[in-house]
């Protein structure tokens, strides 16, 4: 227990699913967490959106460990609201030492059924959220004299994956964007690390689309094998990619940063 005791974490996308798994996790190893969530619908996303009670809940679980947290609703392609939030979040909790750029959404269609909407939207949310989530945040932990950005990446920002042609080029993109922040924030002691991992039981990753990618796969049963995890297992929890998080945001990765971290049941290996 208290693998990042007194750090304060700042987590987007932590109405529920993996980033709410990410708050718990941290404030079970005493952080303090300042949370946000856009908490609403995005046109053309094939699940159903976090809602504000989401939100609450968060709050309730990471209170209910004896930690703090700031939650606000904000979207991340909304700068002066992020800004906003992160800086409401320091002035209260006192500081910021880790960052968990989280937030993202993943609309399933062929690549002939793309439409620019929908690559705006994506690239919107999971590249320039992301870029948006670091830059604001980045001078509190240069502040702070140092600390850990995680960015969550997908198996499909290491490999590309059929039927996500704007989710895959977004998340390759957060890789380019965690290399490039690692080498200039390294100056200040900031690592910059990012995670990788195959399906998670949440509402973006177990909904429907997946039954949809089914009935594609068998259509085009060649690209089946692109789904396919290593260990036998065919879906992992939210849990499994907060203890990656965990780490890289403890001082036991304290000379861990550039890394793409797979937290894949061998998905990208093939």
């Amino acid at each position: 227990m208290g693998r990042v005791e007194g750090k304060v974490a700042f987590i987007t996308g932590a109405a529920r699913g993996q980033g709410r798994s990410h708050a718990v996790r941290l404030a079970q190893e005493g952080a303090d967490v300042i949370a946000i969530d856009l908490c609403g619908p995005v046109p053309g996303i094939g699940y159903p959106p976090a809602t504000p009670e989401d939100l609450e809940q968060t709050v309730k679980d990471v209170e209910a460990l004896d930690r703090r947290i700031v939650a606000r609703q904000a979207d991340v392609r909304d700068r002066d609201a992020m800004k906003a939030a992160i800086d409401e979040g320091v002035a209260e909790l006192g500081r910021l030492d880790i960052v968990v750029a989280n937030a993202g959404i993943c609309i399933l269609a062929p690549w002939d059924e793309v439409t620019p909407e929908v690559f705006r939207d994506t690239l919107d949310i999971n590249l320039t959220g992301v870029w948006n989530s670091v830059q604001l945040a980045a001078p509190h932990l240069v502040a702070a004299g140092g600390g850990s950005i995680i960015m969550t990446s997908s198996a499909a920002g290491l490999k590309g994956l059929p039927f996500l042609t704007p989710y895959v080029a977004a998340k390759h993109g957060v890789v380019g964007l965690m290399r490039a922040f690692a080498h200039e924030l390294a100056e200040h002691h900031i690592r910059v690390n990012s995670v990788h991992p195959t399906g998670v039981d949440t509402p973006m990753g177990a909904g429907d689309g997946m039954a949809q990618i089914g009935a594609w796969l068998e259509q085009h049963p060649r690209l089946a094998g692109m789904f396919t995890n290593s260990l036998p297992v065919e879906i992992t929890q939210p849990v499994d990619i907060s203890n990656a998080v965990l780490f890289l945001a403890s001082d036991e990765a304290r000379y861990v940063t550039a890394l793409t971290m797979t937290v894949d049941a061998g998905n990208t290996q093939y």
